[in-house]
């Protein structure tokens, strides 16, 4: 059989080949408008004979699809991206049939119609897919209909092309340098780009860096050659752009995602994509997204500016750099933390070994949601992937996931987590969730486990956070379990939430332990991390609202997006909200995958919005303690547990007793006046 057509049990990852992704596909779209027409034809509107079987369809697509998608991104392969390509218009033209279907949106009217006999889950569902079909162009006619369809193939070839572009930009560019002009990377990291330019029949003595971000980051935040920090900074900040590889420029890309974007709102009747965009989140128009901005940026920048003046005075006084550029930030910074602070990231990495990381990890989880985590066996699609199960207390299973925390150069770069099968109650019978979380850090080299960063370790809780939300909720419903359909602007308040314990001491004592001496982090070396937690805030937070700010004015503006445009916007925003500006060859936007590759188009600003959520979330457990289980059932019951089933704000007053305020945020980010 077929692997991606196994619904049976956890997915068979490692059984799938690029030759099982066309005709898999095809057989479940065939099937599930089988089962379409079926609905379409019954005189009888009810649950079980409308929603129910379209459920079952298009989750069974919606599951061989997404191993597809997820095999792309993280064990990518000509052949596999072929295939990938060749279903995803196969994909898009399914989905967007589906939301044009005239009947099948008379049907839920119906459905809606006749709600009071009802549960709360299957009218909050009703609710969402009435807004969706709308927001798919159901109601379209004629021409503005076709139109409105081609857009949707367009814009997922598209992006899917804008993401390849990156990968492969990254991917394609090595630097082959004396391994003595590595004065100051990390010995590991060293090792590691000797071992690759051995690889690739250098002679001794050489090293060979790339653009991923186990090399380029230690090497921008350590190298002491001012000329080799130029020149990654450079390919990293030009990948996918004009300015780079001709093959890989992402140019046309940004002009036909943006401009398909516009004609899709505007065939549906909003102004902006924006306004479009903004329909299922939170925020409720571009106005008010903007002054949320621009208020963060407002109280950021006094700091902001306090933060670049003290590394510029650094810079120039100790490391000779009177003329502080982009390609120094990382640097500087690390020297001038090291100075202030007496330790460094590198210090720090060596106390935060993968298996203690994750057994700290647990432990959190474990205490305040009364459950277990125990690690188990899965068929993967790497060898270095670990696979675990979620019980509870007696033992019952709750849900499982895969974790895959190494960066290889088949694997699309950041991190994230998703799916592969969401909870559900089907004729009666629970269906358990799976996800999976993916993250890009260093592989173990040698004899030494793989060690994390602190900023790892942030990632991966953040992460770890997204998982949760879909491996604790309690709703039975399709469509709504997990984090479907909760708004986007606050899918990202569990993953910032759980954020929050990388900082506590009670959780770092059980969660270190230095590679070579086996020593806890000693109480000292904390203090002097919570110290610097709020190292350079102010530039942290101003660089987040450049980026959101520039979103949401290229998505609100509706002007042409060509790569001048662009230019001249970004440098408009960098204007207003920045306080450090990059070089005029930067093309930032030619590689922002979130806003033109991911679902973050004019909704990047949902991080920072998150954050205040979050922030004011964890303040309840600083007053009732961080570990306590009281808090951590209360969140787990009107947060976690909720999904889509209730809106999120509704869920936060629910178990913080009130609105948020950004008071907490502003004291966690040590942006309060003293």
């Amino acid at each position: 059989m077929n692997p991606l057509l196994d619904f049976s049990a956890l997915p068979r990852f490692s059984e799938v080949t690029p030759e099982d992704v066309v005709p898999a596909i095809e057989q479940l779209i065939t099937e599930a408008r089988a089962t379409i027409a079926k609905v379409e034809s019954s005189e009888a509107v009810t649950w079980a004979n409308v929603v129910e079987p379209l459920q079952d369809a298009t989750e069974r697509l919606g599951r061989a699809w997404g191993a597809v998608a997820h095999l792309n991104a993280v064990v990518s392969s000509p052949a596999l991206r072929d295939a990938h390509n060749a279903a995803l218009p196969k994909v898009t033209q399914f989905f967007t049939e589906l939301g044009l279907n005239k009947a099948l949106f008379a049907r839920y009217k119906t459905l809606a119609e006749h709600a009071a006999s009802l549960g709360d889950e299957e009218r909050a569902l009703l609710h969402h897919e009435l807004r969706d079909f709308r927001l798919s162009g159901v109601e379209l006619e004629g021409a503005a209909r076709e139109r409105f369809a081609a857009i949707q193939e367009l814009l997922a070839d598209t992006q899917s092309r804008f993401e390849d572009n990156i990968l492969d930009a990254t991917n394609g560019f090595t630097l082959d340098v004396p391994v003595l002009e590595l004065d100051g990377v990390p010995e590991d990291v060293i090792a590691t780009a000797i071992a690759k330019a051995k690889e690739a029949g250098q002679p001794d003595g050489m090293a060979r860096l790339t653009l991923q971000a186990p090399c380029y980051l230690p090497v921008m935040q350590y190298a002491n050659s001012r000329s080799l920090r130029d020149r990654m900074y450079r390919a990293y900040s030009t990948r996918a752009s004009d300015q780079g590889d001709s093959k890989f420029d992402n140019s046309e890309h940004v002009e036909t995602i943006m401009a398909l974007r516009a004609e899709e709102a505007g065939l549906l009747g909003f102004k902006s994509y924006a306004e479009f965009s903004l329909v299922p989140k939170m925020a409720k128009s571009p106005a008010q997204v903007f002054e949320f901005i621009r208020d963060i940026a407002r109280r950021a920048r006094p700091f902001a500016e306090r933060d670049l003046a003290e590394l510029k005075a650094f810079a120039a006084s100790e490391l000779g750099i009177s003329d502080l550029q982009s390609p120094d930030v990382m640097y500087a910074s690390e020297k001038l933390r090291q100075k202030r602070y007496a330790f460094s990231d590198e210090e720090l990495r060596q106390y935060f070994p993968e298996d203690r990381v994750l057994a700290g990890l647990f432990r959190v989880v474990q205490s305040i949601y009364s459950v277990q985590i125990v690690e188990g066996e899965a068929s993967a699609w790497h060898d270095d992937v670990r696979f675990f199960e979620v019980q509870d207390a007696a033992g019952k299973l709750i849900g499982e996931f895969y974790f895959d925390l190494y960066a290889r150069d088949s694997k699309r770069g950041g991190a994230w987590a998703d799916s592969a099968r969401n909870r559900r109650i089907k004729r009666g019978k629970l269906q358990t969730p799976v996800a999976y979380m993916t993250c890009n850090f260093p592989a173990p080299v040698g004899d030494k486990p793989a060690l994390f960063t602190h900023d790892d370790v942030i990632t991966l809780f953040h992460e770890f956070g997204h998982g949760l939300h879909l491996l604790l909720t309690e709703v039975g419903t399709l469509g709504i379990s997990g984090f479907g359909h909760v708004e986007w602007d606050a899918v990202e308040l569990p993953s910032q939430f759980m954020e929050n314990y990388c900082w506590e001491w009670d959780v770092l004592t059980h969660m270190t332990q230095h590679a070579d001496t086996g020593e806890p982090l000693p109480r000292e070396l904390f203090e002097k991390m919570i110290a610097a937690k709020n190292f350079q805030a102010g530039l942290g937070a101003l660089r987040q609202m450049e980026f959101a700010l520039f979103d949401m004015r290229l998505h609100a503006e509706g002007k042409p997006a060509d790569r001048d445009t662009v230019l001249r916007l970004l440098n408009d925003v960098r204007a207003e909200v920045s306080v450090i500006q990059p070089p005029a060859y930067n093309r930032m936007p030619w590689s922002f995958a979130h806003i033109f590759g991911g679902g973050y188009a004019a909704g990047y600003y949902s991080y920072k919005w998150a954050e205040v959520l979050s922030a004011d979330a964890f303040s309840r457990f600083e007053e009732d303690g961080v570990l306590s289980p009281v808090a951590g059932a209360a969140f787990r019951k009107e947060v976690l547990a909720r999904g889509g089933s209730r809106d999120a704000m509704t869920n936060f007053v629910a178990f913080r007793g009130r609105p948020p305020t950004v008071d907490a945020l502003l004291r966690h980010n040590g942006m309060v006046a003293q």
